[in-house]
């Protein structure tokens, strides 16, 4: 046998264990639904009020939600900000 023979020989058991070990794959469905917020006059007096959708953790503040975000300096800036009321809070 020459080298070339061993080699691609070698080759070929490395890539038919590594195929016959390997997982299947699965399609993991996202946890999360983040759709794209798209702004409504009727919605902003009459629609329900925002609620987390469980992209990231949620900020409650006084029992209200007060928004979300991955980033623990974001969600203390909502905490924060919660307490001024903001533009959106109606009275």
């Amino acid at each position: 046998m020459t080298f070339k023979t061993i080699a691609t020989a070698l080759l070929i058991a490395v890539a038919v264990s590594a195929a016959a070990t390997a997982k299947p794959r699965k399609h993991v469905a996202p946890a999360c639904v983040d759709t794209p917020a798209v702004f409504s006059w009727h919605r902003f007096f009459f629609g329900p009020a925002p609620e987390a959708n469980g992209c990231a953790p949620a900020v409650y503040e006084g029992g209200r939600y007060v928004g979300q975000d991955p980033d623990p300096n974001v969600r203390l800036q909502l905490r924060r900000d919660s307490d001024n009321e903001g533009f959106y809070h109606m009275h």
